[in-house]
């Protein structure tokens, strides 16, 4: 198996980018494809004695975050993640791996991989950590504004994504919504439910944002604009208490000795809420492995993007996405609903 990964991509490319792949490879995860500027790459591969699995495919152009996606991919067709997303095109590698820009990434992906079956949206999946262990959620910010179908087909690809890669047997499948009642929402949650409910899934209803960290389902759904705000307070929280348990702890020697005998579950808890644990989040519905990484994502958040990727290619998680026939589309359903 070959994963190509932008050496280019993210806050600490390619020292990082480098570092997490090579601990990759050497461990016979897979072969790594480093895609970037090849004098760069080769600096930092020269702090290793023992490299192996190791290819280097070399490109000077980078595409950054402030660069508008669309009109970046027409302009620079050699960047890092257009060239290494054109190897899981062309079949040299079986996924990508880039904490570089979100936007090229989608775009590169639909552009150049192109879409699952007749999925309309592709999603960015992402885990959610909570009470009863990682859950999914999707969207997580690939697309602002839904329709009724799209919110159908993120759960039916989160439904396949949990059992395949999460292990999960029958996902429960949950809509984020402003209440429980059937009646709330808006437009869209409201025809989304109705499909949802009438869908072969384990719908269990709507869900309220509190509600997410207890992990009363396994699949949470909701539009792209609500998904990354919730992750984003996520992780602004979770950062932000753990400052405010260390700034505690200083205040007084019987926090102290208190502290010190719970930092062995302090440090689980960290890492269970820490986004370099998971990897990174598949973008789900195009027709190939495409994993988004984090932009501050460190050597182990790599390491861990491409065990993922690995796992997605072994679980043929794309063949099962490829499958999603019209028939079963959003589209196809919610003109059902409507007639």
């Amino acid at each position: 198996m070959r994963v190509a990964v932008d050496a280019m991509g993210g806050d600490y490319a390619p020292a990082a980018v480098v570092r997490g792949a090579v601990r990759a490879a050497g461990e016979d995860l897979a072969d790594i494809i480093l895609v970037g500027d090849a004098g760069a790459i080769e600096k930092e591969l020269k702090g290793f004695s023992d490299i192996k699995n190791i290819e280097i495919v070399h490109t000077r152009e980078v595409i950054t975050n402030e660069e508008a996606p669309a009109l970046a991919l027409r302009r620079k067709k050699e960047a890092s993640i257009v060239v290494a997303t054109r190897l899981v095109k062309e079949g040299r590698a079986q996924a990508v791996v880039s904490a570089g820009s979100t936007g090229a990434q989608m775009a590169a992906a639909l552009l150049i991989l192109g879409r699952s079956g007749a999925i309309q949206r592709p999603a960015i999946a992402t885990i959610l950590p909570t009470l009863e262990g990682p859950k999914l959620l999707l969207d997580a910010g690939a697309n602002v504004d839904c329709r009724p179908e799209h919110l159908y087909e993120f759960a039916y690809m989160g439904h396949l994504y949990a059992s395949k890669v999460l292990g999960i047997s029958e996902p429960r499948v949950g809509l984020i919504n402003v209440g429980t009642e059937a009646i709330k929402g808006n437009e869209v949650t409201l025809g989304a439910y109705q499909l949802l409910k009438e869908a072969e899934l384990n719908f269990i209803g709507n869900v309220e944002a509190r509600d997410l960290p207890k992990g009363v389902a396994d699949v949470y759904v909701c539009d792209g604009f609500t998904g990354n705000t919730l992750l984003k307070f996520g992780e602004g929280l979770a950062e932000a208490l753990f400052k405010k348990i260390q700034s505690e702890v200083k205040k007084s020697l019987a926090a102290r000795l208190g502290a010190a005998l719970l930092l062995p579950t302090l440090r689980r808890l960290k890492q269970e809420v820490d986004y370099a644990e998971y990897g990174g989040a598949p973008l789900l519905g195009v027709k190939g492995v495409s994993i988004i990484c984090h932009g501050s994502s460190d050597e182990r958040a790599i390491y861990n993007a491409i065990r993922l990727a690995v796992r997605c290619v072994q679980e043929r998680l794309v063949e099962s996405l490829n499958s999603f026939s019209k028939d079963n589309s959003g589209r196809k359903r919610v003109k059902d609903w409507q007639a």
